[in-house]
């Protein structure tokens, strides 16, 4: 069975432009035409990838993306706005959208993220689980078996990306990545331009990881560099 993309667009000549290409490249396509019936598509038929437009009557996408991301951290969103206000894409990955592209787009591009972000998903729900692996740091672990992480013992409740950077540079500890870098080993394909996608996953992260995030202990900041893990735990 193919994997299935929800369109939600209140733009019927844009449903209609990437149903057909979605369709022609072998993916199962779901439609909505409003944020209420967006929200209650994702939620009943759990779709592989959802495109998921700002503007749209009764819900806006952001409102949409909130709802869904409180009953699923999985599935992945990537955010259709015409907007170019950089706040309202900051508020989109703040929110868990996990990429966002901007109107009019590339289909070649956004074919190629949405390839992207479903094969990520895919690969994570597939990994093998024999015996249990696990990375400790203070009073942090990482299950990397079952990708769930606990902090003195209790689980954090992290979206798949938050998950895959913090697993990334937890595994890697002291080692600095630039936003490029991060960008390319964990987003698994090259911005061109806005790079701020690094920077809201590493502020959301750090809100759920550490106990005080304005003074991280296990997410650092190199100035003018990137980030690193703080190698210092034993």
């Amino acid at each position: 069975m193919g994997k299935t993309v929800l369109i939600v667009d209140d733009e019927k000549n844009i449903v209609d432009i990437l149903s057909f290409n979605l369709i022609r490249e072998g993916y199962d396509i779901l439609c909505a035409y409003d944020g209420r019936e967006g929200l209650e598509l994702a939620l009943q038929k759990n779709p592989d990838l959802i495109l998921l437009d700002i503007m749209l009557p009764y819900m806006d996408g952001f409102e949409v993306c909130r709802e869904f991301r409180k009953k699923n951290n999985l599935t992945p969103i990537i955010m259709l706005t015409a907007r170019e206000e950089e706040e309202d894409k900051i508020f989109g990955l703040e929110l868990g959208a996990d990429d966002y592209i901007a109107k009019p787009f590339s289909i070649r591009e956004l074919l190629a993220r949405v390839k992207t972000n479903i094969r990520r998903s895919a690969s994570a729900e597939a990994a093998p689980r024999e015996g249990s692996s696990t990375l400790s740091f203070g009073e942090l672990t990482i299950d990397t078996d079952s990708k769930n992480v606990f902090k003195n013992g209790k689980p954090l409740e992290l979206s798949l990306r938050e998950y895959e950077l913090l697993t990334f540079l937890a595994s890697n500890p002291g080692t600095v990545f630039s936003r490029e870098e991060l960008l390319e080993k964990v987003w698994n394909y090259k911005y061109y331009g806005d790079l701020r996608a690094v920077d809201v996953a590493v502020k959301r992260l750090r809100e759920k990881v550490e106990t005080r995030p304005s003074e991280p202990e296990y997410i650092m900041t190199r100035r003018g560099a990137g980030y690193y893990f703080n190698n210092s735990f034993k």
